[in-house]
């Protein structure tokens, strides 16, 4: 075994020790999208500095904590926080939760982010459904010798989100008179929120939205063979020729008011696992 092997290993069995149960599922919050763990019932936190060899989260509006328990009678796992290439951690401590999840035997996993923006389309507090994203993150998590127990060497991502559960998503959203957009998702570093350039040329390349995390998670999935359902919050609009000063509290307000729609096709798509 190797080193992060026994740290998956050390990770998933602290967790066994608190909740025995097998997740189905997996969830990633995002800024200001933390109240969905209200909907999980008979639940367990656990925080992530008591965890081995997790790092712990250091953004306003990421709690910080996993969350097991229960959602439309399903056991998952939730993290109320997640890590950034940004805040300093490499790419293996940011994408670290999603193979301690896999260890503890989800088969889907489930992001959903806060995002700019570019399709002239959107408007602040739409969801988009991610379709398929482009990565400008300057550095890569399965970079550096493969683990050939955790997923292949160089995994195919024709398909990184799933389109079954992208269909029953709209399904849901028809039902309960959501209404959703489909995009592609550009990731880029921050912690600067984009340039009117930036936002002009990632839009150009066929971004519709833009954030700083989601596709090391996605790829790190992809690599360990998980389905991805994933979802943007537009938080903000970065293609606007007016004045359009961000902020981050901003953000957090935006996806607050967003999230209950978010919440129930989460909820809805679990249901049907």
């Amino acid at each position: 075994m190797s080193e992060l092997t026994d740290q998956i290993k050390a990770a998933g069995d602290y967790i066994r020790k608190h909740w025995q149960e097998t997740p189905v599922a997996g969830v990633i919050l995002g800024s200001g999208l933390g109240n969905l763990t209200k909907e999980i019932e008979r639940s367990i936190e656990i925080s992530y500095r008591d965890i081995p060899h997790f790092p712990e989260s250091t953004v306003e509006g990421h709690s910080g904590k996993l969350i097991l328990g229960y959602m439309q009678g399903k056991p998952i796992v939730a993290m109320a926080g997640r890590f950034h290439y940004y805040e300093g951690f490499s790419m293996k401590q940011v994408t670290f939760p999603v193979r301690v999840m896999k260890e503890l035997g989800i088969h889907t996993l489930f992001i959903s982010n806060a995002a700019g923006g570019m399709n002239p389309q959107f408007k602040v507090g739409d969801l988009m459904v991610i379709k398929d994203h482009i990565n400008l993150q300057p550095e890569h998590p399965l970079r550096g010798r493969n683990e050939d127990t955790l997923g292949p060497r160089f995994p195919d991502m024709s398909e990184p989100y799933s389109k079954a559960l992208i269909q029953s998503a709209y399904q849901i959203a028809t039902a309960n008179n959501i209404a959703l957009h489909t995009g592609v998702y550009v990731g880029v570093q921050g912690p600067t929120f984009e340039t009117r350039a930036e936002y002009k040329y990632m839009h150009i390349i066929g971004g519709d939205a833009v954030g700083m995390s989601t596709v090391p998670e996605v790829i790190v999935a992809a690599h360990a063979g998980l389905q991805v359902f994933a979802m943007s919050v537009i938080t903000d609009i970065g293609i606007r020729e007016e004045e359009n000063v961000i902020t981050h509290q901003e953000v957090l307000e935006a996806a607050h008011a967003a999230e209950p729609k978010l919440t129930l096709i989460f909820s809805e798509l679990i249901r049907q696992l």
